[in-house]
């Protein structure tokens, strides 16, 4: 499988293998107290750059990659 990620600085779709993904969560607090979560995977391509594509937690939990 793999994870195609949008790189902002060539302005083109990357496809990475699942070798070179991993998965990470973002929690933030909003103004009324609530914790929201935001799934996402991250991926770091050839020249060092990293890209992130945020997805559903389904997806995110559906895909067998290590957790950062």
């Amino acid at each position: 499988m793999s994870v195609v990620f949008y790189d902002v600085k060539h302005r083109t779709k990357v496809t990475l293998d699942d070798s070179k993904v991993c998965k990470t969560s973002y929690s933030s607090t909003t103004k009324s107290d609530a914790v929201r979560t935001r799934y996402a995977f991250r991926g770091k391509l050839d020249d060092g750059r990293n890209v992130t594509k945020f997805c559903s937690k389904a997806d995110w939990d559906a895909k067998n990659v290590p957790l950062e």
